[in-house]
């Protein structure tokens, strides 16, 4: 159908495009920044919901479970419900973006990301408009996570395709700051409130406001990727079709395989991304050791020392080989899935310290997971694909770890969350092995 009977937004970026024509060409610093500001939006929504249902949910939503454990698990079980929804999403969102372009999609999609969080922090509690909070809050959550779905961007695609062949592990770590600088900034704004504020204070609505900043930070990160998306550099790119949304089931006809395989090579790090998070938090607030407020600091040291392992991923990756750097960090997280329990078991000093190491070796891990395989995916395939295997990565490795971690801990014993990343990075050494006798052949 031609634009004319049906009005997109692909036109108009062409227009964009043609303005900037005769500007210097976009750096690839500008799309860094434009990245990293991106992702720092997206996992900041995340985090703080991440936060809200270990701090906040097991008391305003769930105060009708028999003790604060069984509260926080069944916070938790509405927590993966966004990892389920996000493939929808992705599905739904390259539609969109074929037909109304690239640009209506980003905005329709970060505007639901970042009215969905904040529409957490107007939420009654269970006490006011009983089971009907938690049907909201779960109706929110879904909408976190299919919009995310359609927040995928391709600017790290074109990061990558800007880069020098011998600097790719570099800039293939930049995206990944948004992690630690995400959960950084929404540690502090708890921490802030949770340390200044009465605990009564803090239900009643101190922890709203962490949810209300998360939409202003997404507009800001609207903008500056649509700035990108209007670069002739992006365009440059769609014409190319090295950024252009295929229909999902013709992708999978071509690249079934790859999908399965990208979807287990960062399970290592995704497995142990939200043990160091949101998991500890739980635990400490449930098992004693330190208070939360204390707790929340050490883990804004732990976000620092993961960023210095994420940028030296890149240095390293760029040395051995991404691959290699996966593989290493696997190792890494294997060995310390043995002390991991011991620590977190151990009182304050035991509990830091599994912080700064745990964040490190994740930095050192996930600075290299984003689109390890993507070289896999023939080139019309490959945003979509790189789309789609990022999805069932996180649903498969991150979506459920602080429920089950939870759940293995206060039923048998924390020693067995040892044996949940001691899985988790089995499986990415086993993928990788896969991808390397496949690439042989």
């Amino acid at each position: 159908m031609s634009s004319a009977i049906n009005p997109t937004s692909s036109g108009m970026e062409r227009d964009a495009r043609r303005m900037h024509e005769d500007d210097k060409p976009l750096s690839p610093g500008s799309v860094a920044i434009g990245v990293v500001i991106g992702r720092t939006s997206e996992f900041f929504d995340f985090f703080v919901y991440g936060l809200g249902s270990i701090l906040v949910f097991p008391k305003l939503i769930f105060p009708f479970a028999p003790n604060p454990v069984v509260a926080t698990l069944m916070s938790f079980a509405l927590f993966p419900l966004a990892f389920l929804a996000r493939p929808i999403g992705s599905f739904v969102f390259m539609w969109i973006d074929r037909n109304y372009g690239r640009g209506t999609k980003l905005t329709t999609a970060l505007v639901i990301l970042g009215g969905s969080t904040a529409s957490i922090a107007f939420l009654p509690g269970y006490d006011t408009i009983g089971y009907w909070a938690v049907a909201l809050l779960a109706l929110f959550r879904l909408g976190q996570g299919f919009a995310l779905g359609g927040a995928w961007d391709g600017l790290a695609s074109l990061l990558n395709l800007s880069a020098p062949e011998s600097r790719r592990g570099w800039y293939a770590m930049i995206p990944q700051l948004g992690a630690p600088i995400g959960f950084a900034l929404a540690s502090v704004l708890f921490g802030y409130f949770v340390s200044t504020l009465s605990q009564e204070d803090f239900i009643s609505w101190g922890w709203r406001y962490p949810f209300l900043v998360a939409f202003a930070i997404n507009v800001v990160a609207l903008f500056a990727r649509l700035r990108i998306v209007a670069s002739k550099e992006f365009g440059a790119a769609m014409e190319a079709q090295e950024l252009q949304a295929r229909p999902v089931f013709e992708m999978l006809s071509k690249h079934s395989t790859d999908v399965v395989l990208g979807a287990f090579v960062p399970l290592a790090s995704f497995a142990m991304f939200h043990l160091v998070t949101i998991f500890p938090l739980s635990w400490v607030t449930l098992t004693g050791g330190q208070s939360a407020a204390q707790f929340l600091w050490v883990q804004v040291a732990g976000a620092a020392l993961g960023a210095v392992g994420i940028v030296l991923s890149g240095l390293l990756a760029d040395r051995i080989g991404r691959r290699n750097q996966l593989m290493a960090g696997a190792i890494l997280i294997a060995i310390f899935s043995f002390s991991a329990p011991f620590l977190l078991d151990a009182g304050g000093k035991g509990q830091d310290a599994f912080i700064l190491i745990g964040f490190f070796i994740l930095g050192l891990s996930f600075g290299q997971s984003s689109g390890a395989v993507s070289s896999r995916f023939s080139q019309p395939y490959r945003y979509t694909g790189a789309a789609l295997t990022s999805d069932l990565a996180w649903l498969v490795g991150a979506g459920f770890a602080p429920l089950v971690a939870l759940g293995l801990a206060s039923s048998f014993g924390i020693i067995f969350i040892g044996g949940y990343l001691i899985s988790g990075a089995i499986c990415t050494i086993a993928a990788l092995t896969l991808t390397r006798a496949l690439d042989r052949n």
